[in-house]
């Protein structure tokens, strides 16, 4: 019950968070979707999106939910924000930064027998599953698609310790998916967290601290720079 009611009180913390519409910065021309990995720190202003717009001088639009998962069904909550795509609001797209999956797998199976859920979100080949719908479709919308990794854990009890062959499953996948699709880009951040270093992390050893959300800005600002020309 106790666990129930934590995961209920961060989907409310994370409703409150897509907050960012579209009309708030018209003139933007790259959107944010995702879940709490893009959505920490966005009070203060020092969420991922907001170092990417720092790094590149422009405005971000950021509608990332924490808890937000790629596979979400329950109909107004996933509007608001709890499904992934549900975040995406149409328009003049050059790029799309998008994360997700870390929820369907730590929430939705707890880092067990974790391999149904796996090939729902993305098949072995990377064709088919929830994943590649989305970045399918805003690739098709002509927005460039970037997908962004997941921190890795410090390797200092971490809820998500457990969670580490999964992720390099779904991520290997969603690389293969990249590499075959022009205009998808599949960003890694496994190297940036060193081992038993804590200071990418937050106390929770799960979300970003602020330096590990400026280096995941910083690094999804640098793939957005280098790749301005549309293929």
């Amino acid at each position: 019950m106790a666990r129930l009611i934590g995961i209920f009180l961060i989907s409310i913390t994370g409703l409150a968070a897509c907050a960012e519409t579209v009309a708030h910065q018209p003139d933007a021309r790259i959107l944010v979707i995702g879940d709490s990995m893009m959505a920490w720190h966005g009070v203060s202003g020092r969420a991922v999106p907001d170092v990417i717009e720092d790094e590149l001088g422009e405005p971000v639009i950021n509608r990332a939910t924490t808890a937000a998962r790629m596979i979400y069904k329950l109909p107004i909550s996933g509007a608001a924000g709890l499904n992934i795509a549900k975040q995406y609001r149409a328009g003049a797209w050059d790029w799309v930064v998008v994360n997700g999956g870390g929820n369907d797998l730590w929430l939705g199976c707890g880092c067990h027998q974790c391999d149904r859920k796996l090939d729902k979100l993305i098949s072995a080949d990377g064709t088919t599953g929830a994943i590649p719908d989305l970045l399918l479709n805003l690739r098709e919308s002509g927005a460039q698609v970037a997908f962004s990794g997941y921190l890795r854990s410090p390797g200092r009890s971490s809820p998500i310790e457990a969670c580490a062959d999964e992720g390099n499953t779904l991520e290997a996948r969603v690389a293969k998916l990249a590499d075959e699709t022009a205009g998808i880009y599949f960003v890694s951040m496994a190297d940036l967290v060193p081992e038993d270093d804590l200071s990418f992390h937050a106390l929770d050893r799960i979300h970003p601290s602020i330096k590990g959300s400026r280096a995941i800005g910083k690094r999804l600002a640098a793939v957005i720079q280098g790749n301005r020309t549309k293929p």
